[in-house]
């Protein structure tokens, strides 16, 4: 019987014991040593402690539960028809790779893919209304004529879309994923058979994950001029191999907090020498992509990893920002007993009022069904909690950093790592206790399901505007600093969304403009206005 891995086994079958390994993460910019940023990223990297697809064998014991095939295809992240499993075990950047047209500057897991994530691209198409009204509005004008855009972020049917309007509004791209288990291979192989560079496929090992970005960034006749960025790791790299290259870099767009975080460290120690605009605290971001897609993405990734039946099921989510908001909304709606643990006292009583109970996580860890964290942070989850949870509690990640639950903590010779099915391992303790853990830690819903399209729209719209806004603006208004999107650019992009629902926005008379000291065309809120 075939298992999750390609190999044949059968039930109960182990693997050979292999030595516990917990040598530090190193990145190609450091010369083999040991990750310390001296350009004021500190803290973890959210990728720079990735593993490889076969991490897991780490451990000194590991075993992998038989299961068919038609399961391991079921549960393949964002692909329905099991295209991007990771059973093929000759690394892509072995082969010799061409699309029909003798293109051959790209690395994908399989090109042949490439007919089935054009249909999956056009799909996504449908539910993206303000990107593609973007791209039928802004085609014309060429707003990216001469960008030369590294990019580095999610490698999916929504992110496709983004791809392709930046090349139809004038821009040259080089892509690469910022998470070795988010990619879609057929989307992937979609892209490359239409032409663009794209270094991404699905279980990357560390090493491939930084030679992908590395391939964006330095390749012949190619001088980037622009970075968008997921975590901030294209950034990171050219900063640190190719500083010179990087002087050379009109502006950064970045939307994530692990990101948006890092560039506030590098502005503040004096190494930040570009522009950057901070995508992530945008109204349209915050509001849409984090709040309203995680309140249905959650529920999808629990559902299509674990079968999980929520009625009932106590629940604590650490964080309560607007991903943990969106979480909580959805987990009570199904009937959840719903904790949540917070250190900022405005975010507890948010939750409070909300009618959910504030605790720490070790008053609620030995009872809990399910653990959620979202906060960004490091070892919010620790080894500790997880000795004391209850056999069976489902543990995931929905923050962007990949460190918010200890997951080395668990790779010792005590414990036994199962693999269950695609990104669901259970990892059992010496008295036959066992937790479930999604996705190895990292970000669950781009792990173990798929984002809905309308709202990542919304994200790629704001993404493309404030790439024209950096690349077009005339020298001297953005200086090395970050920058938060201006006000008209966030109510512009949620106008291109509005025709979908057929709503109709109140026009402000002469006299109510006036007395309210706004423009008739906006933007309606001050900066410092909160939604």
């Amino acid at each position: 019987m075939a298992d999750g891995s390609g190999e044949v086994q059968h039930i109960g079958q182990k693997s050979s014991p292999i030595t516990v390994s917990d040598s530090p993460v190193t990145d190609p910019g450091s010369s083999g040593k040991t990750l310390e940023c001296s350009d004021g990223l500190s803290g973890p990297m959210s990728k720079l402690d990735v593993k490889t697809s076969s991490a897991l064998k780490k451990s000194s014991r590991y075993r992998s539960r038989s299961l068919s095939a038609s399961s391991t295809d079921s549960y393949s992240s964002a692909s329905y028809t099991g295209s991007s499993s990771d059973d093929d075990d000759v690394s892509p950047r072995e082969k010799i790779q061409k699309n029909s047209k003798g293109f051959s500057d790209f690395c994908v897991r399989n090109i042949n893919q490439h007919a089935f994530g054009r249909r999956e691209i056009e799909i996504a198409e449908q539910e993206m209304p303000g990107i593609m009204a973007l791209r039928c509005r802004a085609g014309d004008d060429k707003p990216l004529k001469g960008a030369k855009i590294v990019g580095c972020t999610h490698i999916n049917a929504q992110t496709a879309v983004l791809i392709e309007t930046l090349a139809e509004l004038g821009a040259h791209v080089r892509w690469a994923a910022c998470n070795i288990y988010s990619t879609q291979n057929e989307v992937a192989a979609a892209l490359a058979e239409a032409g663009f560079p794209i270094f991404s496929w699905r279980g990357e090992t560390e090493e491939d994950f930084w030679w992908c970005i590395d391939k964006c960034v330095n390749a012949e006749n190619w001088q980037p001029n622009m970075i968008l960025d997921d975590g901030g790791d294209a950034t990171h790299l050219m900063l640190k191999k190719y500083p010179a290259m990087f002087k050379m870099i009109k502006g950064i767009v970045e939307e994530s907090v692990t990101g948006v975080h890092r560039l506030y460290q590098l502005s503040k120690a004096g190494k930040l020498t570009v522009p950057a605009m901070n995508v992530n605290d945008s109204v349209t971001k915050t509001k849409f992509d984090n709040l309203y897609s995680c309140r249905e993405s959650i529920i999808d990734s629990l559902k299509r990893s674990t079968d999980i039946m929520f009625g009932g099921k106590q629940v604590v989510l650490c964080g309560y920002g607007e991903v943990g908001k969106g979480c909580c909304q959805a987990l009570k709606g199904l009937g959840c007993v719903v904790y949540i643990t917070e250190i900022d006292p405005i975010c507890a009583l948010q939750a409070c009022m909300d009618g959910f109970r504030v605790v720490k996580l070790n008053e609620v860890i030995r009872n809990v069904d399910i653990v959620v964290s979202a906060t960004g942070n490091k070892n919010v989850v620790t080894r500790e909690h997880m000795d004391k949870m209850k056999n069976g509690c489902v543990v995931c990640n929905m923050g962007h950093s990949n460190t918010e639950i200890d997951v080395n903590s668990l790779r010792t010779p005590d414990l036994t790592w199962e693999k269950v099915r695609s990104q669901v391992d259970h990892v059992i303790w010496p008295d036959g206790k066992r937790i479930i853990l999604l996705a190895e830690g990292r970000l669950v819903n781009l792990s173990c399901s798929s984002l809905p399209s309308f709202v990542v729209s919304i994200t790629a719209a704001t993404q493309a505007l404030a790439l024209i806004e950096l690349f077009n603006a005339p020298h001297g208004r953005y200086k090395s600093d970050v920058y938060l999107l201006p006000k008209k650019m966030d109510e512009y992009v949620a106008s291109l969304h509005l025709p979908t629902f057929d709503a109709h926005l109140t026009e402000l008379s002469d006299e109510q403009a006036k007395y309210m000291g706004l423009n008739k065309a906006g933007p309606f809120k001050p900066n410092y206005y909160r939604y």
